[in-house]
């Protein structure tokens, strides 16, 4: 594991393959880091910097508008360290990549597992004996990386195994047996990914600026500009 960040070629490739996955634009090189512009109800875009550096402070301090989200491959003190107090931090994943030992597990009994294409994309379905969708994920390839996305587990098939299953399908799909492979965990995730050969290359900061810091420089302007409204009238009357 490295507190230095990753290989900007190694976050670039991932991001590319992320927005792939996701039908989002391609990453774009800005302030030492990657803009996505996501355009979602919750986020607009993001920034993604492999490593600490004066274009993020920068950044930061220049954005004022809510649903945008800075994100660090460094530990959570040194992104905090760059923002001002008005940013909010979200919950720490971790970037990670496979060791090439991992283990495969078979099938719990009672599920099914699909499997679809969409280009280049691959979606795994896992589907219990009544229907239900029990577990799906995601992969992207590209020619520098396979990505791995969106793997969730229902909550009440969990400990079976599935997610283990839906990383395994997605595996066989793989075309290159030589490129990295790559994805972002959460905090149970990372421990589960770590069972199964994986090795986190580096913690994932996200911070986020919210609606309130906005919502003040909003009013904070409509105030100013009441106050020179006043003055003028004042100076008129």
């Amino acid at each position: 594991m490295s507190d230095r960040g990753v290989d900007p070629l190694i976050l670039n490739a991932w991001l590319s393959a992320r927005s792939i996955a996701r039908g989002l634009p391609q990453p774009v090189a800005e302030y030492g880091g990657y803009r996505v512009d996501t355009y979602s109800d919750a986020e607009v875009r993001r920034w993604v910097f492999p490593q600490m550096g004066p274009g993020l402070r920068e950044l930061s301090h220049s954005l004022n508008e809510p649903r945008h989200f800075l994100k660090l491959c460094g530990p959570v003190d040194e992104l905090r360290s760059a923002l001002t107090d008005e940013w909010m931090l979200h919950a720490p994943s971790y970037f990670m990549q496979a060791s090439g030992k991992q283990t495969q597990r078979p099938l719990a009994e009672g599920y099914a597992i699909e499997i679809g294409h969409n280009g280049s994309v691959v979606e795994v379905r896992v589907k219990s004996g009544a229907g239900e969708l029990a577990a799906s994920g995601y992969a992207t390839e590209t020619q520098d990386v396979f990505i791995y996305d969106r793997i969730v587990t229902a909550p009440e098939h969990r400990r079976k195994g599935l997610g283990n299953a839906v990383m395994a399908a997605l595996r066989g799909t793989k075309q290159c047996q030589g490129s990295p492979e790559l994805l972002v965990a959460t905090e149970d995730g990372r421990v589960l990914y770590a069972t199964l050969g994986w090795r986190m290359i580096s913690p994932y900061s996200p911070h986020r600026l919210p609606w309130r810091k906005v919502r003040f420089q909003q009013l904070s302007h409509r105030g100013r500009m009441a106050d020179k409204g006043r003055k003028r009238r004042v100076r008129a009357g």
